[in-house]
């Protein structure tokens, strides 16, 4: 048994925090960068150009990246060999993410209540998604996701017999939906199967896959590419003003589901897909 006492998972949200929101992820700015040079419209070229030049003044002023710094959506992986001592455990996240959003000057946006809106004034609380693994170890992402792209995301309780045509055009019609919106180029994350709530969680987790990664099973991976340069043949372009590079990326989860089912979630990012992950 591995004793963690939660102080130390408040530093690292903490850190994961401000880190998330000043940096992408090196998977995030490769694919920036290399979109610049697949970008077929002039226009759109600039734009691209420009969204990476803000990266570089976010990276070296230690400055958001985007005005809007999220709800901050933390996944922890803990292993079920650790024991936390010291309080608890939610609570030592939120402490963390109060400690973030104040120490790094992070726009602090989130409202205790979806009617009486009144700010809570630290960005707390977080959405917290726990998986128990094997092992001692704690691996801690922080996913910080503004709304512009978030207002965009969409559930379909699709019939079996739709199909793997069906869930092409839910993406498809998802992201044309949300057109300029979603502060394109955009991440799509797609989560398919499970329930109503579980292809939504599978779709926001797979913002955080390395862009590079497609998945091991080989029709879904199929789909992710078929998708992909569907929805890149749409003209919204960068910043919707039209011009190849729509996403960058289409990463889609899987679970079992019921015979009568099959639930997709599209969870879409905005250029800035942020996150970051410490291993305790």
């Amino acid at each position: 048994m591995r004793i963690i006492d939660v102080s130390e998972v408040t530093s690292a949200v903490s850190k994961l925090c401000i880190d998330a929101n000043y940096s992408l992820s090196d998977d995030m700015q490769r694919a920036l960068s290399d979109a610049s040079g697949k970008e077929e419209s002039e226009l759109g070229k600039k734009i691209l150009d420009q969204l990476f030049k803000n990266l570089e003044i976010a990276g070296s002023d230690n400055i958001p990246i985007c005005q809007d710094t999220g709800m901050a959506v933390v996944f922890v992986k803990v292993g079920q060999d650790v024991h936390f001592v010291g309080g608890s455990l939610n609570d030592a996240i939120n402490e963390g993410v109060r400690e973030g959003y104040t120490k790094g000057y992070l726009r602090k946006s989130v409202v205790s209540d979806p009617f009486i809106r009144i700010n809570t004034n630290d960005n707390t609380p977080a959405i917290i998604h726990y998986d128990i693994v094997p092992g001692d170890e704690v691996v801690i992402t922080c996913a910080p996701k503004g709304f512009g792209s978030e207002n965009m995301s969409r559930v379909f309780m699709l019939k079996p017999a739709d199909g793997e045509e069906g869930v092409k055009n839910a993406i498809l019609q998802a992201v044309r939906d949300a057109g300029p919106n979603a502060c394109p180029p955009m991440v799509v994350g797609v989560g398919i199967g499970g329930t109503f709530e579980k292809c939504a969680q599978l779709a926001k987790e797979a913002l955080t896959r390395d862009l590079s990664v497609r998945s091991d099973k080989p029709h879904i991976r199929a789909i992710e590419e078929e998708v992909l340069d569907r929805i890149n043949k749409t003209g919204i372009g960068p910043a919707g003003l039209g011009g190849r590079i729509t996403a960058l990326a289409v990463n889609i989860n899987t679970y079992a589901t019921h015979i009568a089912g099959l639930p997709v979630a599209v969870n879409i990012c905005c250029h800035v897909n942020r996150h970051a992950t410490i291993r305790l």
